[in-house]
């Protein structure tokens, strides 16, 4: 199995197990999601695909799906690179810049979650809330760097792993209470208590949830007005002491006071 098959796999596996946690799907819109998803199936480790990897990807018969990459090839989305395979073409690159202008809390957050990788010495990345899921908004990588499954737009149900947990555990109670019910079928009740001393203490950890071997911890990034956001670090639990954890921490919240700082100046 490549790099690229188990990174895809690991992906529909944790999607599976957590599937109850993901947002309901709009009835009615069945093809239209498909093809959103088509379109979503590219990253920079997958450029490129062929029209049966796609099909597996979103789940559909290969017959559907060339109907799918022939709709986007007629949207000029969409063009056939080496044979039977196909990649996106120029045509969605304002869209993507037009998602990074849009989002200034990625653009204020930047330097801090720089200077934390290289201090820290370890992955540094901004998750915001959008609804039921914690997205990946930036990564900071530092030199030596792992590979993990998250990248920028890259999802993960509330509750689940640090920045899931730390997400979940801000939420106006009513909100977090309504909730309650599906993670707990899934995850235990030790995730209540887990929730209590994220809220409690402003951070939440968590060991091999989402990537076997790696050590996560999360803090909130205050966002009065803004889309919920926290500051997430991840590394090889086996680098990681446990003194080196604590550190992180506490560097992890000061970093994150800092984008609230630059956050409000920016807002004056």
């Amino acid at each position: 199995m490549t790099h690229r098959e188990g990174h895809d796999d690991a992906c529909r596996q944790y999607r599976r197990r957590f599937r109850h946690h993901f947002p309901a799907p709009h009835p009615g819109a069945s093809s239209s999601r498909k093809v959103l998803q088509l379109l979503l199936a590219f990253s920079e480790r997958r450029w490129e695909a062929s029209v049966a990897e796609l099909a597996a990807t979103i789940g559909t018969p290969v017959a559907t799906t060339y109907r799918y990459v022939a709709l986007l090839k007629e949207l000029q989305l969409l063009e056939e690179g080496r044979a039977g395979h196909y990649h996106l073409t120029s045509q969605v690159m304002p869209l993507a810049r037009a998602a990074q202008l849009a989002n200034d809390m990625v653009r204020l957050a930047r330097p801090a979650m720089e200077e934390a990788a290289r201090e820290l010495g370890e992955t540094v990345m901004l998750f915001q809330r959008f609804g039921d899921v914690a997205v990946c908004a930036d990564r900071v990588e530092c030199d030596r760097a792992m590979r993990f499954t998250f990248e920028p737009g890259h999802s993960l149900p509330l509750g689940v792993g640090a920045s899931g947990k730390m997400l979940l555990a801000l939420l106006p109670e009513i909100e977090r209470d309504r909730r309650w019910a599906s993670i707990v079928e899934q995850r235990g009740t030790a995730v209540r208590d887990e929730l209590k001393q994220a809220l409690e203490n402003r951070y939440a950890v968590s060991s091999g949830e989402l990537d076997e071997g790696v050590w996560a911890c999360s803090v909130p990034v205050q966002t009065i007005g803004r889309r919920p956001t926290v500051l997430s670090l991840a590394g090889p639990a086996a680098r990681i002491t446990e003194e080196a954890r604590q550190t992180a921490i506490a560097a992890l919240q000061e970093y994150a006071i800092r984008i609230q700082r630059a956050i409000t100046s920016y807002s004056l």
